[in-house]
């Protein structure tokens, strides 16, 4: 189990961004010719294909800037519906995978596609460093989970040894994985449970979204439920973690890295 050391990769990515919007079309031509001369001379880098699926788009096109030249990006997805499709019709070898998405998020991404293409690793990749997040990934057939705070070396070296079938973490997510799988259940910082369980799968969901900045109205449209029943989770998650608004949920969600 290897836990790469964590630095400024969602500043990277976003630069990379920049620098891919600005690129023209001799530079993606001479970067394509460079790993086709060399992908004669046995298996490397370039030769993994990675699929990346993450619903911010600047994030996305930064992730795509900075891993395309040392790999094979065969697709990208906004959603978990056209994360599955794409995954399943491109067999990629490593997914990079966004835990948080409307629709069911990466463990509805997982799921779907192992029953259809078991042989493809993911690789979590995620703002929330959340022990219940990392660990019902890790249940769901994930190979590891690292934050978006990881390096783009590190990233790069993270999907290598997926690649290779070794399980990857961030530094301090790997004690949550082994607590769990030893039986022990995560608590809060005080020693007591964590407050999260008192909620729902479907509060949970509800309040990440929330906390992220999604309306009602498109929460109800992610998660296929009435904007009524949207409304309904909102007032027993701030019932239950004795919240009085929507501003003091996404604060609360936030000093704990739930978004």
């Amino acid at each position: 189990m290897v836990a790469p050391q964590e630095g400024a990769f969602a500043g990277g990515a976003a630069a990379g961004a920049a620098r891919g919007a600005g690129e023209g079309a001799a530079a993606g031509a001479a970067r394509g010719a460079a790993r086709g001369a060399g992908g004669g001379a046995g298996e490397g880098a370039g030769d993994i294909r990675v699929f990346v699926v993450d619903d911010h788009r600047l994030f996305l096109s930064g992730v795509q800037a900075e891993l395309g030249a040392e790999f094979t990006i065969v697709g990208t997805a906004g959603d978990v519906e056209a994360a599955i499709a794409g995954i399943v019709a491109g067999l990629p070898d490593v997914v990079l995978l966004d835990v948080h998405m409307p629709g069911g998020g990466g463990r509805a991404v997982l799921q779907a596609v192992h029953t259809s293409a078991p042989d493809v690793k993911f690789l979590a990749l995620s703002v929330s460093d959340a022990p219940e997040d990392v660990i019902a990934v890790i249940r769901a057939g994930a190979r590891g989970y690292v934050t978006k705070s990881i390096s783009p070396v590190d990233l790069r070296s993270a999907i290598k040894r997926i690649r290779d079938g070794d399980a990857v973490f961030s530094p301090r997510l790997a004690g949550f994985v082994l607590d769990a799988f030893a039986g022990q259940t995560p608590v809060g910082p005080g020693g007591a449970p964590d407050e999260l369980d008192q909620l729902t799968p479907r509060e949970r969901e509800v309040l990440r979204l929330i906390a992220r900045g999604y309306a009602y109205k498109e929460v109800a449209k992610g998660l296929h439920i009435s904007i009524k029943t949207v409304e309904t989770h909102v007032s027993a998650v701030l019932r239950k973690l004795q919240l009085s608004s929507r501003h003091q949920l996404t604060r609360w969600a936030t000093e704990r890295r739930l978004v």
